[in-house]
């Protein structure tokens, strides 16, 4: 595709997006699935455009968008909220992916082909879910704010999981050393470290706003400390998507935290955007989620028809296997709407997609179809999600939701 014909592309893709989230308006359909299809005519049928050759601009791409959103959700946070939140969220990111990991692997021995530890890598890679996706519609129903802050918090915990067992496991796969201890250690460290480093980087930042209040005249300067937090985390290998999540709920609440010692050095009131800022974060959270849905839709592989039915297959299956691990885990309070859209949620992102390119990379004979499987899964659950979102406000739905009346009652 020649440059002038890209940048029409663009523009065409503005003003999609803008009229799919008008039609979402109106009718409730998730913009998420034309904005997919849209990536899929453009990738895998009609080979118009190449994800290839974006190279690592795409991946850069993808984690600019986690950022952006991730850093705008923090910022709606209170401490309060989190604090309630995070007592089901650990029970939730955990069972959900055990079970996750155990279906899929199962599946993927009995009907794929692959041998126990290409299944456990598989199931592995597919054990969390998108931040991206779940983030972007959660915020467009009418869930509890502790219900938000568990979803997102969620996406944001799984991904030391699905990062740290799956390149530990195609590790030993590839006749690397393999130690429980030390990865038991990785999980637990990078979750700390992140979370002190996200916690350390808001006030820190919060020192500077108090000092040069020029900085508060900016509307980039925190974006860009959040770029620098995010990329330093990484580059430790631990987790940037935590850290940039807690540094955002931390700015949002400094005003509970200083000490009586330092008041002077922190703001006198909350580190909020002012409306105009908003409206403009907004904008471009809505542009890079545009681009972002339709790239996942490029980057999707239709090379093997059994396989690509299969991954559909799983998907279903792992819906189903995910409303127990909801309601074993929900909060006995939880109001009935709330255990269903938790019980939807579990749509694989661009970060799966990643990771399944890696057994290929790595030489492991069974790397194509664990990629096919991914990709495949990907766009079913994708879809599937927000199919079942929109789905959720028809009477039909509770028909197949077999939710108990403690945990359903409002």
């Amino acid at each position: 595709m020649t440059t002038p014909l890209l940048i029409i592309l663009i523009g065409f893709l503005i003003f999609l997006g803008h009229y799919l989230a008008q039609l979402f308006d109106r009718t409730k359909i998730p913009d998420v699935v034309g904005l997919l299809l849209v990536g899929v005519l453009l990738g895998p049928v009609f080979h118009l455009i190449d994800p290839a050759a974006f190279g690592k601009g795409g991946r850069v791409f993808s984690n600019l968008v986690l950022v952006f959103i991730l850093f705008e959700s923090g910022l709606e946070v209170r401490f309060e909220q989190l604090r309630s939140a995070l007592r089901g969220t650990m029970g939730l990111t955990t069972l959900n992916f055990v079970v996750t990991t155990l279906v899929v692997a199962v599946l993927a021995q009995l009907f794929g082909g692959l041998d126990l530890l290409s299944s456990l890598i598989l199931g592995t890679i597919l054990g969390g879910t998108s931040s991206a996706v779940v983030t972007t519609l959660v915020r467009k129903v009418n869930v509890s704010e502790q219900t938000s802050t568990t979803l997102v918090m969620e996406s944001a915990l799984s991904d030391i999981f699905t990062l740290a067992i799956p390149i530990a496991l195609i590790s030993f796969y590839t006749g690397s050393s393999f130690n429980l201890v030390t990865l038991f250690s990785q999980i637990v460290s990078s979750l700390i470290v992140a979370v002190l480093a996200g916690a350390g980087g808001g006030y820190l930042w919060s020192v500077l706003l108090n000092q040069v209040p020029m900085l508060l005249k900016t509307r980039f300067s925190t974006p860009a400390f959040v770029f620098i937090l995010y990329g330093l985390v990484e580059m430790l290998n631990f987790s940037g998507p935590i850290a940039v999540l807690f540094f955002s709920v931390t700015l949002a609440n400094v005003t509970l935290l200083r000490p009586h010692t330092l008041r002077e050095y922190f703001p006198s009131r909350h580190v909020e955007l002012t409306a105009m800022e908003k409206d403009f974060f907004a904008e471009i959270v809505f542009l890079l989620r545009t681009f972002f849905f339709v790239y996942v839709g490029m980057s999707i592989v239709l090379d093997n028809g059994y396989l690509i039915a299969l991954g559909v297959g799983m998907a279903v299956v792992l819906f189903l296997v995910r409303i127990p691990v909801v309601l074993a885990t929900a909060d006995r309070q939880t109001p009935q709407f709330d255990v269903a859209v938790m019980s939807i949620m579990i749509p694989k992102g661009l970060g799966a997609a990643v990771l399944a390119t890696l057994p290929v990379q790595r030489g492991i004979p069974t790397g194509p179809i664990i990629q096919t499987l991914t990709f495949a899964i990907i766009m079913a659950t994708t879809v599937l999600c927000t199919i079942l979102f929109f789905w959720s406000r028809s009477a039909r739905f509770w028909a197949f939701m077999p939710f108990s009346p403690v945990v359903a009652a409002r």
